[in-house]
C-alpha cells in the first residue's frame, strides 16, 4: 500500500488495531470503486443569451458575452431581437475586433452572410469588444423613396475558466488523552492511508493538522477529542500528465479528479465507524467521531483569471479574464490592480 509500506517505525498497541481497520476500510473502498459521476456541465453564459446558442446585440449597451477558453463563442447578431422578426432590405454588415481590424476572412472568426459572428478557439489575447455596424434600407411604400439607417452593435467578449476545486475536509476522533504519544502516530498514519487511496486519482493530501481538545457534554461529561482538518489537492505528482490528454478541458478533467477523490474519503469514513464496531478484533484507542466528516469547497482560479462578483454577476462562479490594467500571478481568485506600467492585454500575470 502507497505512503505505509515502506515505514519502519510501528504504531503502539493502541494505534495497531486502528491501522488494521483503516487498512481494511481502504480495501473495501478499492473493492467498490469510485462512485460514478456525471460530466460537469459545460456553461456558455451571456446577458441576453436567446434561440439556438446566439446573441442579440442592443444599440442601447454593450452586450457581456462569456466564452469559455478553447471552445468557439456562440453567434454574435448583427441586430437586436425586435430587428430579427422584420424583413430587412439591403443588409450590410461589417464585423470588427478589439484591434480594430475588419474580421471578415480572418482564420479565427466565422462570419455569415446573415451578419452572424462566431469567434473560434477563443483565448484570453481575444478577449475585448467586438463591434458590428449594420447598415440597411428602408423604402417608403408611396414615394419608394431610399432612407439608408446605420446601426452600431457592440458585445464585450470576456474568456473564462472554470475555478479549479479543492476540497477543505474537517474530521473528529475521540482520544483518551490529549497527551497520548499515539494521537500524532496516528494522525500522521491517517495521512498516508488516505495519500494511498486517492493517489490513482492524482489527488494528494495537503495543509494537514490536528489538535486535541476537551469537551464536556451534558451525557457523556469530559470527552477529548482530535479536530483533524486537511485539504485534498488535485495537483500531485503526475498530474500534468493527465492534464495534457485533455489540453483543452484539463480544469474540468482536474475538478472531476478532486471531487471523485473527495467523495471517496467521504465513503471511507462513512464506513469507518462499522468497521469499528463489527469487524475490529477490540476497539482501538483512537475512535471516529460518528457523522464529524464535512466539507467546504475552496476555488482558485489559473493565473491571469479571476472572480468578480459585481463585474461579471452572469458570470460570478467562473474565473473571468483580468482585464487591461490588472493581473493574477497565482492561483488565487482575484485579479489585483496595476500601479505604472498598466498593461493594455487581457490576461496579464504581472504589470510588465
Amino acid at each position: 500500500m502507497a505512503g505505509g509500506g515502506g515505514r519502519t517505525r510501528c504504531p503502539p498497541g493502541a494505534l495497531l488495531g486502528m491501522a488494521a481497520v483503516v487498512a481494511a476500510v481502504v480495501g473495501w473502498g478499492a473493492r467498490g470503486g469510485v462512485p460514478g459521476k456525471a460530466e460537469p456541465k459545460e456553461e456558455q453564459l451571456s446577458i441576453h443569451l436567446i434561440g439556438k446558442n446566439e446573441v442579440y446585440g442592443d444599440t442601447r449597451h454593450e452586450v457581456n458575452v462569456y466564452v469559455k477558453v478553447f471552445t468557439n463563442s456562440p453567434f454574435l447578431v448583427c441586430m437586436d431581437l425586435a430587428l430579427s422578426q422584420e424583413k430587412i432590405i439591403d443588409p450590410k454588415y461589417l464585423w470588427t475586433g478589439p484591434d480594430g481590424r475588419d474580421l471578415e476572412g480572418q482564420k479565427h472568426a466565422n462570419v455569415t452572410e446573415a451578419g452572424k459572428l462566431m469567434v473560434m478557439g477563443f483565448r484570453e489575447s481575444m478577449s475585448g469588444t467586438y463591434t458590428c455596424t449594420l447598415s440597411h434600407k428602408i423604402i417608403e411604400t408611396t414615394t419608394q423613396e431610399e432612407t439608408e439607417i446605420v446601426e452600431a452593435y457592440k458585445f464585450m467578449v470576456y474568456a473564462y475558466r472554470e475555478a479549479d476545486h479543492a476540497y477543505q475536509v474537517f474530521v473528529r476522533f475521540a482520544t483518551t488523552r490529549c497527551s497520548l504519544k499515539t494521537n500524532g502516530l496516528f494522525f500522521e498514519t491517517l495521512k498516508e492511508i488516505l495519500n494511498s487511496t486517492i493517489a490513482h486519482l492524482m489527488c494528494h493530501i495537503t495543509g494537514s493538522s490536528y489538535k486535541c481538545h476537551s469537551i464536556r457534554t451534558p451525557k457523556h461529561g469530559l470527552q477529548r477529542e482530535l479536530f483533524v482538518n486537511f485539504q485534498v489537492d488535485p495537483f500531485a505528482p503526475g498530474w500534468e500528465e493527465v492534464c495534457h490528454k485533455f489540453p483543452y478541458d484539463c480544469e474540468d478533467v482536474t475538478n472531476m479528479r478532486a471531487q471523485q477523490a473527495t467523495e471517496r474519503i467521504g465513503k471511507f469514513f462513512r464506513q469507518l465507524r462499522y468497521i469499528l464496531e463489527h469487524e475490529a478484533e477490540r476497539v482501538p484507542t483512537i475512535q471516529y467521531v460518528e457523522n464529524s466528516f464535512s466539507v467546504t469547497p475552496i476555488d482558485s482560479c489559473r493565473p491571469g483569471f479571476g472572480k468578480n462578483h459585481h463585474t461579471h454577476q452572469n458570470c460570478a462562479s467562473c474565473c473571468v479574464v483580468c482585464g487591461p490594467g490588472t493581473y493574477s500571478p497565482n492561483n488565487e481568485v482575484t485579479c489585483r490592480t496595476c500601479a505604472r506600467p498598466r498593461v493594455r492585454m487581457y490576461g496579464a500575470k504581472s504589470c510588465h
